[in-house]
C-alpha cells in the first residue's frame, strides 16, 4: 500500500470510530457490539504503530493520557464562566419570571429547562472543528488548563463531525461528572474512598497524571456556549443545544422547552419524582429564557445573567443530636456559634457541625444544647438546622449562652444588635488568622497552599503576626513545620513570590476592610487608580460616599480603615516587600487618542460584550469608566435597552456613541 492509501485507510477508520462513539456515548445507540469496536481501535492502534508520521491529535487512540504535568497552567477565560442566581421557592421563580418580563415587556415566556447535574463547570474550545483547550470554571475569569484530563473523556469529540456550519472558534461549556454507577464502581475498586460523586469527578479531572483520569468514569453534558468566531448559532438556547448534539456534543436528555413559571415549576416537579432514578446526582433544575436576544437585552447583574436560574431542589434532611455549641471568632470579630453534631450522612456527605449564625437565630428557633434536630445541607451545600424535635427534648437540654471574654483572647465581648464581638483586634489570634487566610485566598492574593492548617502553625508558633510577615518568611522557619517538607516550602515560598504582582482591586479585597467584597474594592480600584491617592486621600468616607456603588455604611468602613496607623504600616511594609500592581498598556494608551485620558459612561446592552467586559478594556487602554453622567463625561456609549441617560447626556452635551463605533476605537480604528 502507498502512503496515501494507508493515509486514507487511517481516516477512514477514525471517522468509523468516531461516529460509533458517538452513536454509544451521545445518542446512547450503539451501532455495534463491543467486539467489533475493540477490533478496529485495534486494527487502528496498530496501523498508527506502524506509521506513526499519521498519527493526528483527534485520533480516537490519543485518548490514554500523555506525560504527567507538573502544575496546572492558568487559563484566561474569554467571556467569563458566570454563576447563576439561586431560587429555593415558587416565589423565588415567580419573581425572577415578573421581572423578566417587565423589563422585556411581553405577557410570557419560553424558557428551556435542564437539570443542574452536580459536577464540575469547564469551558472546551473547538478551532476548525478540533478540541484544542480545555478549562475550568475557576474565579470565572481565570481557570486551570485541563486539555490532557479531557481529551481522555470519551463522550467528548476530539472531532466535531463534518459540518460546514460549524464556526472558526467554538466554545462550548458544560457539566464534567460522575454518574451514580461509575462512582459505586470507582470506589470499589480504589483504595481512596471519595465521599460523592462530584468529590470524585473533580479530582479524577484535576490529576496531574492525565493517565489517571483516562481510568476514571468521566462523563460530560453540554449547557451552552462561549466564545464564536467566523460562524453563527441559532437565535434560541433549545436550537443551539440541538445544533450542537448535531455536531457530536453531548446535552442533557431530559432538555425541555416550556411556557412560562407554570411550566418552570410543572418540570420541576417532574424531575424531583425522577431524582433518585437518574443516572447522576443533580442539585437542582436550571431555567433559561429561549430567546437568545431576549437574553442579550436582560444582560448580567454581578457575577449572574439575569436570564437564567437554578431552582435547586429540596435538600434531604436527616435527625441527628446537637452535643455542644462552640464559639468561632471571625476576621473582624464576630463570633459565629457552631453546632457540633453527632456525625450523620446528609446527601452523600458525613455532617458534624452547621452554623447557628447569631443569638436571634438560636432564639427564634430555641435551640439547645443535647436537642434532637433536623440537619440538612442548604442548596445540598452548606449544612444547617432546620427545626428542633420539641418532643425529643429532655431534661437535661441546656440553653446558650453567649461569653462575656473572648474564648480565645480573653478580651471582653460586646453586643453590636444580634451580633456578639471581640474587642481584641489584631491581638487576638483568630482574627490575625482568619485576616491572613482571607488575604491569601484565590479572589485575593491567591497563595497557592497556604490554607488554614499552615496558617495556624504559624500563627500559634508565632512565625507571623500580620499578613506583611508572609514576605519575610524563610525557608527554614516553613521546613521543619507539620506535613511540610523540602518542596512543601519551596512551593510555598514561590506561591508567595508569585503573590506579588497583583491587582489594585485585588490587593484592596485581601486586606479585609469591613463590609468591603471583590466588587466594592474594583470600584475604589477604578476610581483612584492608584493606591497613593487612596492613601493620600485626605478624608476618604466623604470622598467614597460619592461613588456610586459604595454608600454611607462601607464608606465609613473605607475612612476607618485607611485612617488606622497600623492597617497603614502593614499596607506601606508590603509595597516595600515587593507588591506591585499591573500597570494600565501604557504604550497602547498613547496610540489611542479616542479612549486614552476619556470618561466614559455606558447605558443599555452592548451585544459583543457585558459592560463589565467593556470598562475593563477602556481601562486597560487608558480611559476611566464612571457610574454617573456628568459634564465632566466624554462619551456616552449606547447599547440597546438604553435608558433615560441619553437625554440627560444631550442636555449636558455629552457625546455619544453606538457600540460599532466603540468597537472600531478599541481596535484603534478612527
Amino acid at each position: 500500500m502507498t502512503d496515501q492509501n494507508i493515509s486514507q485507510h487511517i481516516e477512514k477508520l477514525r471517522n468509523l470510530l468516531q461516529r460509533w462513539n458517538y452513536a454509544y456515548h451521545t445518542l446512547d445507540k450503539p451501532e455495534v457490539p463491543d467486539s467489533e469496536y475493540d477490533r478496529v481501535f485495534q486494527e487502528l492502534l496498530d496501523l498508527e504503530t506502524q506509521f506513526p508520521q499519521f498519527i493526528s491529535s483527534d485520533s480516537p487512540t490519543q485518548r490514554v493520557g500523555g506525560v504527567p504535568l507538573e502544575s496546572f497552567s492558568k487559563v484566561a477565560h474569554k467571556l467569563p464562566m458566570l454563576s447563576l442566581n439561586n431560587g429555593f421557592t415558587e416565589e423565588d421563580l415567580a419573581d425572577f419570571d415578573r421581572r423578566a418580563r417587565e423589563k422585556l415587556n411581553v405577557e410570557t415566556l419560553e424558557y428551556t429547562a435542564e437539570p443542574k447535574i452536580d459536577g464540575l463547570a469547564v469551558s472546551i474550545r473547538y478551532e476548525q472543528g478540533l478540541l484544542i483547550q480545555a478549562a475550568t470554571r475557576g474565579d470565572g475569569s481565570i481557570g486551570e488548563d485541563i486539555t490532557q484530563n479531557v481529551r481522555t473523556i470519551k463522550c467528548i469529540p476530539l472531532k466535531l463531525l463534518k459540518n460546514k456550519e460549524i464556526p472558526d472558534i467554538l466554545e462550548i461549556r458544560g457539566e464534567i461528572f460522575m454518574s451514580k454507577a461509575g462512582f459505586l464502581d470507582l470506589n470499589q475498586k480504589s483504595e481512596r474512598k471519595f465521599a460523592n460523586p462530584r468529590n470524585a469527578a473533580a479530582g479524577s479531572i484535576r490529576q496531574l497524571d492525565s493517565t489517571m483520569t483516562a481510568q476514571r468514569p468521566l462523563e460530560f453534558i453540554c449547557y451552552g456556549v462561549g466564545e464564536i468566531q467566523n460562524g453563527t448559532l441559532p437565535n434560541t438556547q433549545f436550537e443551539i443545544l440541538q445544533t450542537l448534539y448535531k455536531w457530536g456534543i453531548p446535552i442533557a436528555k431530559e432538555l425541555q422547552l416550556v411556557r412560562d413559571k407554570t411550566g418552570c415549576l410543572q418540570y420541576y416537579s417532574e424531575i424531583l419524582k425522577k431524582r433518585e432514578n437518574l443516572p447522576f446526582e443533580i442539585d437542582g433544575v436550571v431555567y433559561k429564557i429561549n430567546n437568545i436576544s431576549d437574553q442579550v437585552a436582560l444582560g448580567f447583574v454581578s457575577r449572574a445573567p439575569r436570564w437564567a436560574l437554578a431552582h435547586k431542589l429540596p435538600a434531604q434532611e436527616k435527625l441527628t443530636q446537637l452535643q455542644a455549641i462552640e464559639i468561632q471568632v471571625g476576621r473582624t470579630g464576630v463570633l459565629t456559634p457552631v453546632a457540633r453534631l453527632t456525625p450523620v450522612q446528609v446527601g452523600g456527605v458525613t455532617v458534624t457541625n452547621a452554623t447557628l449564625h447569631n443569638a436571634d437565630f438560636i432564639k427564634e428557633k430555641d435551640i439547645r444544647i443535647n436537642d434532637f434536630v433536623n440537619i440538612r445541607r442548604a442548596g445540598d451545600v452548606i449544612p444547617e438546622i432546620v427545626s428542633v424535635v420539641l418532643s425529643l427534648r429532655s431534661d437535661n437540654s441546656e440553653e446558650f449562652e453567649f461569653p462575656s471574654n473572648c474564648p480565645i483572647c480573653n478580651s471582653p465581648i460586646i453586643q453590636k444588635s444580634k451580633f456578639f464581638q471581640c474587642t481584641g483586634g489584631f491581638s487576638c489570634s483568630a482574627q490575625r488568622k482568619q485576616s491572613i487566610e482571607h488575604f491569601a485566598s484565590k479572589k485575593a492574593m491567591n497563595i497557592d497552599g497556604l490554607g488554614e492548617k499552615l496558617i495556624e502553625q504559624l500563627v500559634d508558633k508565632n512565625i507571623i503576626q500580620t499578613v506583611a510577615d508572609l514576605y519575610d518568611l524563610k525557608h527554614e522557619q516553613l521546613v521543619n513545620l507539620d506535613l511540610m517538607g523540602e518542596t512543601s516550602a519551596n512551593n510555598i515560598l514561590q506561591a508567595i513570590e508569585n503573590s506579588k504582582k497583583t491587582t489594585l482591586g485585588k490587593f484592596l479585597f485581601s486586606l479585609g476592610i469591613n463590609e468591603i467584597g471583590e466588587t466594592t474594592a474594583q470600584i475604589l480600584a477604578n476610581h483612584f487608580e492608584t493606591l497613593e491617592r487612596i492613601l493620600n486621600c485626605t478624608d476618604l468616607e466623604n470622598e467614597t460616599t460619592n461613588i456610586s456603588g459604595i454608600g454611607k455604611e462601607r464608606s465609613k468602613s473605607i475612612g476607618t480603615f485607611f485612617n488606622n496607623e497600623t492597617n497603614r504600616q502593614i499596607i506601606n511594609r508590603l509595597i516595600k516587600n515587593g507588591i506591585q500592581f499591573e500597570e494600565k498598556a501604557i504604550s497602547v494608551v498613547e496610540n489611542n487618542s479616542n479612549i486614552a485620558g476619556k470618561i466614559f459612561v455606558l447605558t443599555g446592552t452592548l451585544q459583543s460584550m457585558t459592560r463589565e467586559q467593556a470598562g475593563f478594556k477602556i481601562e486597560s487602554l487608558g480611559g476611566k469608566v464612571s457610574n454617573t453622567l456628568s459634564k465632566k463625561t466624554h462619551y456616552l456609549i449606547v447599547g440597546n435597552e438604553a435608558g433615560n441617560k441619553i437625554a440627560k447626556a444631550e442636555k449636558l452635551g455629552v457625546q455619544f456613541i453606538d457600540e460599532p463605533t466603540f468597537l472600531k476605537w478599541l481596535e484603534n480604528k478612527d
